[in-house]
């Protein structure tokens, strides 16, 4: 009681009061607005957009070691200020953010008297919440257990989102590694494939109304990672952490937190179609960086053999070829994968490191995350999972001249598992090394919080072409779903960029590939990925028209700016993305027959531009052509087809 009394009389001589509830924010320009209020002791949330409701009443708090934050809770006071920041983003969608939001400080407290603060912040299309927790007592540490966290969409939403995989399932009991297949349009609260929820993001079609995502970002070593559990039919999501048995059963499901604590940010976009979704820069809005970059990073294009050549190529003299591929496409990289430390060895690598810096190429060098967490048995392996491990391969790394590292196979959400992506960022950075993900989890914010992180699949990515007809088969369809969940939060290594007609080096064996040459030349603009690892082979350039080549030669693979033009999820996609001066136009076809689109490019308005195109033969055509005055552009994509303007 006495503590109660001592905010109250607090709350009297500053800016907060004892207002009515609900209480409410607006974003800057008063469309989406969210409503919080107390029923029954338990805070709830309500998220509109221009009067029509997105979310119902959802629920909100946190069960803790020192109390339960999301029942009898008194509602105290709230504040609300104006947020204004520009930043610089040097690896992603956009180069400079101009961000603007309102913000909502509700505060109050728990049966036992101590403090919950929810955090709000509102801008023109997205949500993001935070907790804040304080004890006027003498205790320096809590546990969150869970959250009371959920989402209740309408109950005729429906669902493109990914089930999250049960622990130590998959490969090598390598899963979850976010690699799953989306669902399309399914009814909410349809039973995910796996029993145990969905991943982040999650795309909700609100009937008519629009779109909603929702996501999370700002996840460090001090948290969880966190997903959606099994949804009901009347459109509740509840948010639940890390499964008991992931990562080997190393480290607990809970977070361990100093106090004060605050918690990552849940992330809501919402929109009546999917450009704010698209061109959404939240994940990043509402995170800082955590440690300055040691250098300057490169970001670039890479070569990469194994996704095409496979294990057999991971040999001195097929990386040799694909050095000299990278050269002559100018590229900035070359990725070396795994087993590189048997079939090759130090000492040649060393060789292979000084070869590609004199062709003016940056080595890219492939590690087993493994400790004790799975089966995977690619070496090298015990490099990255131990701190006197890792500062021995990254010394080393960095007198040989090393530029990067991909680091596989981690398998969980916990923790520990999150503090163990941090420790391998955090020292790389001080090597002066920059770090890719596979096998792994969504990265949340971490372009930003981490300057040396490039990108992480966490997808169901190009490999899968090369190990599926299946998979081949329904790639273009794929393809036309990434852009509006996946990569709409993060970078995404996706690995795109394939010639060869059957996936395999010999082109007999292999996979079928049904798109044409205009839409994998698309594909370099469409996946937004800072460092991008081409499925292009040394036999390409004798294949492809010099206009192709010349193409991937000069794109960019970081942006000053995105906009989505227009597009489905599963049916087509027309993306534009601007480097400096040049826009870059890029439209893919996911349906199995041939569209003509008239599409609306006013940054292009009587402008004379290239075309890339689809062929009747499906091999990628090149002309000229005049965007007339109004900026119209007629487009004819054949199926599983793609066209490029720039």
């Amino acid at each position: 009681m006495k503590k109660y009394l001592f905010n109250v009389v607090l709350c009297a001589f500053s800016f907060c009061s004892l207002a009515q509830e609900p209480v409410m924010v607006k974003g800057p320009d008063s469309k989406l607005e969210v409503e919080v209020e107390v029923k029954e002791g338990t805070p709830f949330y309500t998220v509109s957009y221009e009067g029509e409701v997105f979310l119902e009443p959802s629920p909100l708090g946190l069960n803790t070691s020192i109390g339960n934050f999301s029942e009898s809770m008194t509602y105290i006071s709230h504040e609300t200020r104006a947020i204004k920041e520009s930043y610089e983003l040097k690896k992603s969608k956009v180069s400079q953010v101009n961000y603007e939001a309102n913000e909502l400080i509700t505060l109050y407290l728990n049966a036992n008297g101590d403090t919950l603060k929810i955090v709000f912040r509102v801008s023109n299309s997205d949500v993001a919440f935070s907790y804040q927790v304080t004890v006027a007592g003498d205790e320096t540490n809590l546990l969150v257990y869970g959250e009371a966290t959920g989402f209740d969409l309408p109950d005729y939403a429906t669902t493109f989102i990914t089930p999250q995989a049960p622990p130590m399932s998959g490969w090598m009991k390598t899963k979850p590694s976010y690699e799953e297949p989306y669902t399309y349009d399914e009814p909410v609260g349809t039973p995910s494939s796996n029993g145990v929820g969905y991943t982040f993001p999650a795309l909700f079609k609100i009937g008519e109304k629009g779109w909603a995502l929702i996501s999370e970002t700002g996840v460090d070593s001090r948290y969880v990672g966190a997903r959606l559990g099994e949804g009901t039919k009347a459109g509740f999501y509840p948010l639940e952490f890390p499964q008991e048995g992931e990562n080997n059963s190393l480290g607990g499901t809970y977070a361990a937190m100093a106090l004060p604590a605050q918690t990552p940010w849940r992330t809501i976009t919402v929109g009546e179609t999917l450009k704010p979704i698209v061109e959404s820069t939240v994940a990043f809005d509402v995170v800082k960086p955590l440690y300055e970059p040691s250098q300057e990073y490169e970001m670039g294009k890479a070569t990469w053999s194994w996704i095409v050549w496979q294990d057999p190529s991971m040999n001195y003299d097929d990386q040799v070829k694909f050095i000299d591929l990278a050269a002559a496409l100018e590229f900035e990289f070359i990725l070396i994968d795994a087993l590189w430390d048997k079939n090759i060895g130090r000492e040649r690598m060393e060789e292979l490191v000084k070869y590609a810096a004199s062709k003016k190429v940056g080595v890219l060098l492939w590690y087993n995350s493994n400790g004790y967490w799975n089966n995977a048995p690619q070496t090298p392996k015990n490099g990255m999972d131990t701190a006197p491990a890792r500062k021995r391969e990254m010394a080393w790394m960095q007198r040989i001249g090393v530029k990067g590292i991909k680091v596989d196979f981690f398998g969980g959400d916990k923790q520990a598992t999150m503090k163990l992506y941090e420790d391998i960022l955090s020292d790389a950075n001080e090597y002066g090394i920059v770090v890719t993900f596979h096998g792994c989890t969504l990265p949340r914010g971490w372009e930003r919080m981490y300057p040396n992180f490039v990108t992480s699949e966490a997808v169901l990515a190009s490999e899968n072409l090369v190990f599926s007809q299946g998979n081949s088969d329904a790639y273009a369809y794929t393809a036309t779903i990434l852009p509006f969940t996946r990569n709409s939060v993060a970078a995404m290594d996706f690995g795109p960029v394939f010639f060869n007609k059957k996936l395999s080096r010999d082109q007999i064996r292999g996979s079928v590939r049904r798109t044409t040459d205009a839409f994998e030349v698309a594909t370099s603009v469409l996946y937004l990925s800072p460092v991008q690892h081409f499925g292009i082979t040394p036999n390409n350039l004798e294949e492809q028209p010099e206009n192709v080549l010349d193409f991937i030669r000069k794109v960019p693979t970081t942006w000053d700016e995105t906009v989505l033009v227009e597009g489905y999820p599963g049916k087509h996609v027309v993306m534009a993305r601007r480097k400096g001066e040049q826009w870059y136009v890029v439209a893919v076809n996911g349906e199995k027959k041939t569209k003509e689109l008239l599409v609306d490019l006013p940054m292009l308005a009587n402008r004379e531009v290239n075309l890339i195109f689809d062929k009747e033969d499906r091999t990628a055509g090149f002309k000229k052509l005049k965007v007339d005055k109004k900026g119209k552009v007629k487009l004819t994509i054949l199926p599983d087809g793609g066209a490029v303007i720039y």
